[in-house]
């Protein structure tokens, strides 16, 4: 699929100029790339800060490009992923954030924009204490990765219930469109349950789920309705778990840290967690380099038949999800 094709993905930014050296080697610029970048300047975050919806296009590799309904940047201009940089505020917590640079037709910087992995508070000071030019694809990848926490029943072949962390390459897990289907991949990680990281949780009941569910954030939950009460046109629906939140039933759990579990089949799935229908890991343009570096290079012998399909015609479009009860209206049209 050329990048044409390709859907966009959306990441909250703010443009380098609110973000400042105040007292450094580079006082008064704003945050740029790599090359320009003296550690242990001062940058302070202004008070008029206000993060955008930056949409783009990915690929294997930056450069990406910048979408069409994008609220900032010029639409199809080239967007580089250039480094990651540690920021440190007064209190010794560190923040990272994967700065990335819009270029002309001629290759020149025409802007530059930071993606906050953790939130940023508006009037303080952080201290630049590292530059990462070689980590930032894998960060941004991570983003978007589909991750069960520690704890999440899956439902086997048997109809049995796991735990996700109880599972190995092998099992039998049932998928709603090609019944049992081995696992040929696991992954873990664990990181700090903030920003971009800290996951969702679906409390018991919301969708009609056994138990609690905590997933990653663009984790996508999969929705049948029998009645069309959201007015998308189509019973069958993909929602993602930040697009239910609405601080009651569906929250962000945020502190400490999360231990994150993904899985792979032969094919993009749907399984079943807590009782609902969940998506598997979807290795794409994007989250192909959070792989561990021997399977991404191996990916084709270990899993031959994976196809880049993220049923994207199934995505539910953003501006019904814009709603408080956006969560009892799926649990509403999922019953009749």
């Amino acid at each position: 699929m050329d990048s044409s094709q390709r859907p966009s993905q959306s990441v909250t930014v703010f443009r380098s100029a609110h973000l400042r050296v105040i007292n450094g080697a580079n006082l008064g610029d704003g945050m740029s790339f790599a090359e320009e970048l003296t550690l242990d300047d001062i940058y302070h975050l202004s008070p008029v800060a206000d993060p955008a919806r930056l949409s783009l296009v990915t690929t294997s590799a930056s450069p990406f490009r910048i979408a069409e309904d994008s609220e900032i940047g010029t639409p199809g201009a080239d967007l580089h992923l250039d480094c990651c940089v540690t920021l440190m505020s007064g209190n010794g917590q560190t923040t990272e954030a994967l700065i990335l640079v819009e270029t002309d037709t001629e290759g020149h910087a025409a802007e530059v924009f930071v993606l906050p992995l953790a939130p940023m508070a508006a009037k303080t000071d952080y201290v630049l204490v590292g530059v990462n030019p070689d980590n930032a694809l894998q960060k941004f990848a991570q983003i978007a990765c589909v991750s069960f926490t520690r704890g999440t029943l899956i439902t086997m072949a048997s109809g049995a219930q796991r735990k996700v962390e109880d599972l190995a390459v092998g099992d039998r897990v049932l998928t709603r469109d090609d019944g049992p289907q081995e696992i040929r991949w696991i992954g873990h990680t664990t990181t700090r349950a903030v920003g971009a990281f800290a996951p969702i949780v679906i409390t018991k009941g919301t969708l009609n789920n056994d138990t609690d569910l905590v997933v990653s954030p663009d984790h996508r939950l999969f929705i049948y309705q029998r009645k069309d009460h959201l007015g998308a046109g189509r019973s069958e629906l993909l929602v993602k778990a930040r697009h239910l939140v609405n601080g009651a039933s569906v929250y962000r759990q945020v502190g400490g840290f999360v231990d994150y579990f993904q899985m792979l089949f032969d094919h993009h799935q749907i399984i079943y967690a807590a009782g609902i229908a969940a998506e598997s890991m979807l290795v794409d343009t994007r989250t192909r380099a959070a792989l561990p570096h021997e399977v991404e290079e191996k990916l084709a012998s270990l899993i031959p038949g994976h196809r880049a399909s993220s049923q994207s015609e199934f995505d539910a479009p953003e501006a019904l999800l814009a709603r408080p009860d956006i969560a009892d209206l799926l649990r509403r049209s999922s019953m009749g």
